[in-house]
């Protein structure tokens, strides 16, 4: 919209945020965003200019004095259509827009960067898969896509940038997504947007919009030493999830090198898309989700897992290409005997219970 007339949109748009009465645009989407917001405005004027146009002109032609014995007016058919066929036409026109919006914003490209993010009262955490985290705050390049992960520990909240025209439901038990791409370098507001308690006005925080080399100064200096990968490979290891999920033929779980992205089907019979969403209802509901093959023995890690825990652990799935990394494991964590005491299948040199080989 903004090049049907460059100097009136520069206008409105800096006059608007001067004034704190509109946000700014900062990500590519916003400027259409606020181009179909415009134009359901600027219909709503035309609208609202007519019919009181309308009712004055009525008043006027149509008063007792002029007329004081009522006429009955015959309908006409020309006019009817018309007051349908065009307000008909201007909806399709807004629904096809919004239409179009609302799939770039929650379809996002195949390159965009991964950020996860858990909603808890009253704050909001954010992992990045390099093993930085934050608390109330979002820091991301510009120029880059950024996919954000969400879901909430305990009730409803909402994820809110509006400077990126971003908002998106933080539910608990359930994954969503919403991507941008930051165009401004800058400091921009972050709002938890759905009430969620008593402190919900102090849910709030900050996103840095950074440029790629002072973004890439910041991953540097803010790393905790491990990726969200790494950490998930130790939890995977800790839980002994390799005993079971390992490249072995008597292995008494799937083997998970390279499932992520795949279709799954499952001993229901129903065939599925192995994405973050059913990695984490499979660590937490198992039962749900049976391989066909195998017998249904894995345990629920509900209540055991934090929701990071779970973030950590599909990172880590998702990038399990080889079976190295799980045969790592193996050779580093103790697995539980048989039923006749002898050592699992494959764990060679395995030591005594409770002692770890060095």
């Amino acid at each position: 919209m903004s090049h049907i007339s460059p100097v009136l949109w520069q206008f409105l748009v800096k006059w608007l945020t001067n004034f704190s009465l509109f946000p700014p645009e900062a990500s590519k989407v916003a400027p259409q965003m606020d181009a179909l917001y415009f134009f359901m405005v600027l219909i709503s004027l035309v609208g609202l200019t007519v019919v009181i146009l309308l009712i004055v002109s009525f008043s006027v032609l149509y008063n007792k004095k002029r007329h004081p014995v009522a006429v009955q007016i015959e309908g006409s058919t020309l006019l009817e259509a018309t007051w349908t066929i065009i307000p008909l036409g201007l909806f399709l026109i807004t629904f096809v827009w919004g239409a179009l919006l609302y799939f770039r914003i929650y379809t996002p490209p195949a390159n965009a960067m991964n950020i996860y993010v858990v909603g808890k009262q009253w704050m909001w955490k954010i992992e990045h898969p390099g093993g930085q985290h934050e608390i109330d705050a979002l820091h991301v390049p510009i120029g880059r896509p950024v996919q954000l992960t969400i879901i909430s520990q305990d009730v409803f909240h909402s994820f809110s940038i509006p400077a990126f025209r971003v908002k998106r439901e933080a539910i608990p038990g359930r994954y969503t997504s919403v991507w941008f791409e930051a165009t401004v370098p800058g400091t921009y507001h972050l709002f938890c947007t759905q009430y969620c308690g008593t402190n919900h006005s102090q849910m709030i925080g900050e996103v840095v919009a950074m440029k790629p080399d002072d973004f890439r100064q910041w991953l540097q200096g803010s790393t905790s030493g491990n990726s969200l990968a790494q950490d998930g490979e130790r939890l995977f290891a800790s839980l002994s999830c390799n005993a079971c999920h390992n490249p072995r033929p008597d292995s008494r779980g799937p083997n998970l090198v390279g499932i992520y992205g795949s279709h799954l089907t499952l001993a229901s019979g129903e065939t599925v898309t192995v994405d973050d969403a059913f990695l984490r209802q499979a660590i937490l509901n198992p039962s749900e989700h049976v391989t066909p093959g195998y017998a249904p023995i894995m345990p629920t890690y509900q209540g055991q897992i934090s929701e990071e825990g779970v973030f950590a652990l599909v990172e880590y799935l998702k990038h399990l290409d080889s079976d190295y990394r799980i045969q790592q494991t193996l050779n580093t964590t103790v697995l539980p005997a048989d039923n006749e005491g002898s050592p699992a299948p494959g764990a060679k040199g395995s030591k005594a219970p409770g002692e770890v080989k060095q």
